[in-house]
């Protein structure tokens, strides 16, 4: 919560919903509780630079609900006049028949593979008066009831419990923001189907040393819409068993540059982007359906900031890799089975520089590998559960001497170990 410090400044009404049905089939009854930690500043440990003030993009007339590449959030705000900086939070979560969005195919063979349409690519864009900003790729989650709730238990997918909004750099926009008038923030999913719930916090960094800050946009190459490749390879026999493959490839390249008058002089922040997402899909359908997916989602960053002769660098790498198997079967006796197998990954890092000197480098890999069986009888009663098998693992680095390091493994939903800090150095 420390980059939404701006808001504890004042005081504040706050809530926590979670929509949960309760009757005689669904009896789970949620119950929670909640505190905020407040950690004091020292020498050792100085207050980090915060954002001055947060604007959500969820605004009372715009929906919630993005049904459609069409739909769009917006807020519209008019920022402080000493604006410096600009970033966006963004969180577009998949729900209903885009729950399992990268298992979609294209409209046109969406009956005959049993599967969602609008083919397996989602990406949200950004816009600041209806002109493209920015690029946000969508993570796959897979929630605790996905595809068979018994996989995650008791551990769960990659930030399944701990949704990770996307930042996204606004700041070459930050002059234009600074400008006294009001600017419409829009967030949609292109490809949405039915659904996606989206929102998201802007974060704004005001210059203390200037009532009015100022600036422009000088470069803008992003796109107003990606154009992903689609390549269907498939084939139904007589017996209306349908085989193959089916393809969809997205490559944005962009770079965005505006500039900020600020108190050090005229800053000029470049922001360059390669967004990158592969899916390839594999089917056998008919008597059995049998889907298996490969898809990887990648961003590679770079934003340069310039005020004179200093130039300082971050690039970024981010990584969403997903493989899931699945594996529906009937058995000569008419009885049947459900496999599915879930490799999950969330794989970032981080590079600062100072006109080409390192200052400072980070990165976190997260994973979690599952398997499980569900056997059902002719009547398609469950009959058993398992084998089934999990694993998870999460690390993270810095030049800093920082390094967590956490694996966990299970069997038949019980956990079987817990390994800490493998691949650390060991404390003194």
């Amino acid at each position: 919560m420390t980059d939404l410090s701006a808001l504890f400044r004042t005081a504040q009404s706050g809530q926590a919903i979670v929509y949960n049905i309760v009757n005689s089939t669904y009896t789970g009854i949620i119950y929670g509780t909640a505190k905020l930690l407040f950690y004091p500043a020292d020498f050792r440990n100085p207050a980090p630079v915060v954002p001055d003030k947060i604007v959500p993009v969820s605004g009372v007339n715009s929906p919630y609900e993005l049904d459609t590449t069409s739909s769009q959030l917006t807020t519209t705000v008019t920022a402080p006049r000493n604006t410096a900086k600009a970033y966006l939070d963004v969180i577009a979560q998949a729900q209903s028949s885009d729950e399992f969005w990268y298992l979609c195919v294209p409209n046109d063979v969406a009956d005959k593979l049993l599967s969602c349409p609008s083919t397996a690519f989602r990406e949200t864009e950004i816009t600041i008066d209806g002109k493209s900003a920015g690029v946000a790729p969508v993570y796959p989650w897979i929630y605790t009831g996905g595809i068979d709730p018994y996989l995650w238990q008791p551990i769960t997918g990659v930030q399944t419990l701990n949704f990770k909004p996307y930042r996204v750099d606004l700041t070459p926009f930050a002059g234009v923001l600074s400008d006294g008038n009001p600017h419409t923030v829009g967030v949609s999913v292109y490809n949405a189907s039915s659904y996606f719930l989206a929102t998201a916090n802007l974060l704004l960094y005001t210059d203390p040393f200037r009532q009015q800050t100022g600036g422009g946009i000088l470069e803008n190459t992003l796109s107003v819409a990606p154009t992903p490749q689609v390549v269907e390879k498939l084939t139904t026999d007589a017996s209306g068993n349908t085989v193959g493959t089916v393809s969809v490839d997205s490559a944005r390249s962009f770079a965005v540059k505006g500039y900020v008058n600020t108190s050090l002089g005229r800053v000029e922040t470049t922001v360059e982007q390669k967004v990158n997402f592969i899916s390839t899909q594999t089917f056998n359908v008919g008597a059995n359906d049998i889907q298996n997916a490969v898809q990887t989602s990648t961003v590679d960053a770079k934003t340069t900031s310039q005020v004179g002769f200093l130039k300082e660098t971050t690039e970024k790498h981010i990584a969403f890799p997903l493989t899931l198997n699945y594996a529906y079967t009937i058995n000569a006796d008419n009885s049947s089975a459900q496999t599915v197998t879930s490799d999950q990954k969330d794989i970032e890092s981080e590079t600062k520089s100072l006109n080409g000197f390192p200052l400072f480098a980070a990165g976190t890999a997260e994973q979690v590998h599952t398997t499980d069986t569900l056997n059902f009888s002719t009547a398609g009663a469950l009959t058993s559960i398992g084998p089934s098998s999990s694993s998870a693992s999460y690390k993270s680095t810095s030049t800093l001497g920082d390094c967590y390091s956490r694996q966990i493994a299970s069997k038949d939903r019980v956990l079987t170990s817990v390994t800490d800090s493998a691949g650390c150095p060991a404390k003194r």
